[in-house]
């Protein structure tokens, strides 16, 4: 068995190509995308609802804060 720092060796390129191909994606894709992984877990998400529901509701105030901002911005011309 490797060890956990074997692992982690070259990680930094791996995640910079994951990057690199996350930026390349379109609207349309990145969407698709996170509507295949939404099919894929709904039902641990539903599974684990109760356990995670402050959570999740914190994450999608947030999510709503930056689209505010980012809507704010897109009518204003400049950031906040």
């Amino acid at each position: 068995m490797r060890s956990l720092s074997s692992l982690r060796e070259g990680w930094e390129e791996i995640e910079a190509d994951e990057t690199r191909l996350l930026r390349q994606m379109t609207i349309q894709e990145s969407v698709a995308e996170y509507l295949a992984l939404q099919r894929e877990f709904e039902p641990q998400l539903q599974a684990t609802e109760e356990f995670f529901r402050e959570e999740r509701l914190q994450h999608l105030a947030e999510l709503q804060r930056r689209l505010r901002r980012l809507e704010e911005w897109k009518r204003s011309g400049t950031p906040d």
